[in-house]
């Protein structure tokens, strides 16, 4: 098990930045793969982006890719999403998640969950 945090969700501009952060407790951080999903309103969760428990390995949705960036820091054990260039379509509840299993893409299932951080992107 490992408990997750995310910080950095907020209101922006379309065309704007925003950098989101997870925390995780545990000692064993780089044995998790860990990733982002994101729900927004009347909408199923979707898959966003995960990266692998080295960090060499990274994948992001269609919908993100070139736009959005995923990296970890194992000695802070915190991995972050970058978020460019961003969309009105872009707003929604964004959740960080971990699991010992690495599946590349949204068939990725998560055993653990943050309690999500809000980012609203205003037209």
């Amino acid at each position: 098990q490992v408990q997750l945090v995310e910080s950095g969700g907020g209101l922006v501009q379309a065309g704007g930045s925003l950098r989101l952060s997870c925390a995780a407790s545990g000692r064993t951080f780089s044995t998790y793969a860990m990733g982002w999903f994101r729900q927004a309103p009347g909408k199923v969760r979707e898959f966003v982006a995960i990266i692998s428990g080295a960090g060499s390995v990274t994948g992001h949705a269609d919908s993100v890719k070139g736009r959005f960036t995923i990296s970890r820091d194992n000695a802070k054990n915190t991995v972050t999403l970058q978020m460019d260039s961003l969309k009105p379509e872009d707003t929604a509840v964004y959740y960080c998640a971990a699991d010992t299993r690495f599946t590349y893409g949204s068939s990725w299932s998560p055993s653990n969950w943050g309690q999500g951080t809000q980012v609203t992107v205003s037209s």
